[in-house]
C-alpha cells in the first residue's frame, strides 16, 4: 500500500508489534511536522541546535530482513549528494547520493533495539548537513521506481 505520505508499506503503515493489548500503532499524519515539534522542544529544553529523525521499520525489495528508515526529519538535509565530486582516486562520482537520514535511523535502531522499549537515541559526532529538509526527499519518484 502506498500511504498518503508516499511510503510504500507491506502493512499499510499499521503495526501491532511493540504496542500493548489489542492496540495498533499508525504512522504520524505528518512525520516531518512531528520531527519539527520534537526538535523545537528539545532545543528549548537543552539550549542547543539539534536535528531530529523519526524512523520506522521497513522491508526492502530484493533484500531479506528489515531496517529502519527515516519517515520524518527536521534540522538536516536527509540526502548527501556526492555527484560531481571526485572520489579518493580522482574518479568523478556520477550517482552517489547517500541517504544519511536513513543511515542514522539504522544506527539509532541498533542502539535502541527492537524489544527494549527505548524510543530515542542520541547520536553524537556525526557532521550532518544542517538545513530544513524533508523525509519526502527520500522517496524515489514513481517514474524512477523499479519496483512499482
Amino acid at each position: 500500500v502506498e500511504t498518503h505520505h508516499g511510503f510504500v508499506c507491506a502493512n499499510a503503515g499499521v503495526d501491532q508489534s511493540n504496542v500493548p493489548g489489542e492496540c495498533v500503532s499508525l504512522l504520524p499524519v505528518d512525520p516531518d511536522a512531528s520531527a519539527a515539534r520534537l526538535r523545537r522542544a528539545l532545543e528549548d529544553r537543552a539550549g542547543v541546535d539539534v536535528a531530529v529523525i523519526i524512523s520506522d521499520t521497513f522491508g526492502r525489495p530484493w533484500r531479506q530482513g528489515l531496517t529502519e528508515v527515516a519517515i520524518g526529519v527536521s534540522g538536516l538535509s536527509p540526502l548527501l549528494d556526492y555527484r560531481g565530486r571526485p572520489d579518493r582516486h580522482g574518479q568523478v562520482m556520477q550517482a552517489t547520493v547517500v541517504a544519511i537520514a536513513d543511515e542514522l535511523a539504522c544506527a539509532a535502531g541498533l542502539v535502541c533495539g527492537k524489544t527494549a522499549g527505548l524510543p530515542i537515541a542520541l547520536i553524537r559526532g556525526f557532521r550532518y548537513p544542517a538545513g530544513e529538509g524533508s523525509a519526502r526527499w527520500l522517496i524515489r519518484p514513481a517514474e524512477k521506481d523499479l519496483f512499482r
